[in-house]
């Protein structure tokens, strides 16, 4: 159930003009995509309170794809950078520690409990010269060029219109600034994710995965992305593949905890079966990850795709 109340039972008017016939929406009415956008953020909305619970483990799994960007998007001490989509707080926060007290992070999410996530975060690690903005992708508050560098690590994926926030984030670029954007490789590559899946699978009916719709694996195919970045006006655009260990120090039962809670999409998956099915599903998701877990450490291998681009520079 969504958290508002959606008219989507519209009467539509068509008319033609020039040749041409025209759909036109009433007022009030809610479009099907706007519908899975809600969706989707009361989705996240109801894994904040969990993303923060585990947001420690989060910064180490996920440090070598931060330390990645932060190398890609050439970030020095004494910048200014927006972090779009930046979930409970990562990577604006060890972006910022990069940046030193002269630098300043900007950090932005669609969801005020991630905000307010990254914000008590940000208190517990002490950090100062970051601001925070609850905003979407594609309608960012702040000016042109505001910023030397833009970036938006494993968000882009679940944007509803991938080319208009890139458009959005370019345009909040400085001339000649860059624009980091990190993905899923394919699932099959990443058995932190697809082993649990494949587990379900067996459990719950599982629809083929639409790779046009929002979700984690939109953008696996390499230049799928990096197509839709020079699209929206980008140059340099290149791709890079990242081959890296998702490493932390937690148990096999403390895995499955952070994966059972932090997935919008397991919880639901999960609310449908009975109390035996969802001990069996735990039970065998453990066995089918036990290879990567030695003496309370998780150590999968993992890919990711950087791209990254650069805004035009202004001549004359």
């Amino acid at each position: 159930m969504l958290a508002v109340q959606l008219n989507i039972d519209c009467n539509f008017k068509s008319f033609r003009r020039s040749g041409h016939t025209f759909i036109e929406q009433p007022s009030g009415c809610i479009s099907m995509t706007e519908v899975k956008q809600q969706k989707i953020l009361q989705e996240w909305r109801a894994s904040a309170p969990y993303w923060e619970r585990h947001a420690s483990t989060f910064r180490v799994m996920f440090a070598p794809v931060t330390d990645a960007l932060i190398k890609d998007a050439g970030i020095v001490k004494g910048q200014s950078v927006l972090d779009v989509a930046g979930g409970a707080g990562e990577p604006s926060l060890t972006i910022a520690e990069t940046l030193g007290p002269k630098g300043s992070v900007t950090y932005t999410d669609a969801v005020a409990e991630m905000v307010a996530a990254a914000q008590s975060e940000a208190q517990r690690r002490g950090v100062t010269n970051i601001s925070f903005r609850q905003c979407s992708a594609d309608s960012l508050t702040f000016e042109s060029a505001s910023f030397d560098a833009v970036v938006c690590r494993l968000g882009v994926m679940f944007f509803p219109n991938p080319l208009a926030a890139l458009r959005e984030m370019l345009r909040v670029t400085k001339p000649g600034g860059a624009l980091i954007l990190v993905v899923w490789h394919k699932s099959e590559l990443n058995p932190f994710l697809h082993l649990v899946t494949d587990v379900l699978s067996r459990y719950v009916e599982t629809p083929p995965a639409d790779h046009d719709a929002p979700g984690a694996f939109r953008f696996a195919e390499p230049g799928s992305l990096a197509n839709i970045l020079k699209e929206a006006g980008a140059r340099d655009v290149r791709e890079r593949l990242l081959k890296f260990r998702m490493e932390a120090p937690i148990s096999i039962d403390e895995f499955w905890e952070l994966r059972s809670e932090t997935s919008g999409t397991l919880r639901e998956k999960l609310s449908t079966l009975s109390d035996r099915q969802a001990t069996r599903v735990a039970q065998d998701v453990k066995e089918a990850v036990r290879e990567f877990f030695r003496g309370g450490q998780m150590s999968f291998p993992a890919q990711m795709i950087i791209v990254n681009g650069r805004k035009q520079q202004n001549h004359g």
